[in-house]
């Protein structure tokens, strides 16, 4: 990552898919903007995946983002919500990689990590420190729009600890 750079970080869903833009000066973030894009429920899945990759495409040409960082897919009980989630992931990089955007991805323990300082974190005290790091008044919303900000960060601080040649998080 260049010492400037726009970082669009994306936690998936096919309900809510929560995007953050930060940009990257340095060591300085600043979050650009940040939300949701939601999809109804009474959709049928291939018409909300179409509404995913809509939002994301208008929101590349909005935001121009220079990388684009994904959270990796976390496997819970639920087989069919992460087969959704996972699609969802497919839309995000496939939106990225047909604009030619580097693309990175972070299991949530990574994400946690860089920007708590601890694994396994809660996502109250992972919202309270992107808040904090992003200068924000108060804690972002909604919270897949926080989370997605932490990614950002954590592919951010990631590439600088990388490029310092030291790995802290």
């Amino acid at each position: 990552m260049a010492d400037r750079a726009v970082v669009l970080g994306i936690d998936p869903g096919t309900a809510i898919l929560g995007y953050g833009v930060v940009a990257v000066d340095g060591e300085r973030m600043r979050a650009v903007e940040f939300g949701a894009i939601t999809t109804p429920a009474s959709d049928p899945l291939s018409r909300r995946l179409v509404l995913l990759f809509d939002g994301i495409d208008r929101l590349i040409d909005r935001a121009r983002p220079t990388e684009v960082a994904v959270e990796q897919l976390f496997f819970s009980k639920n087989v069919q919500s992460a087969f959704a989630v996972g699609q969802a992931r497919g839309v995000a990089l496939l939106c990225a990689a047909r604009r030619g955007l580097p693309i990175s991805e972070y299991t949530p323990q990574q994400v946690k990590q860089s920007v708590a300082g601890y694994g396994k974190a809660t996502k109250l005290q992972v919202q309270s420190m992107v808040r904090v790091m992003l200068g924000l008044p108060e804690l972002p919303r909604p919270d897949d729009a926080a989370d997605a900000l932490a990614i950002a960060i954590c592919h951010a601080r990631w590439n600088q600890a990388v490029a310092g040649g030291r790995i802290e998080l």
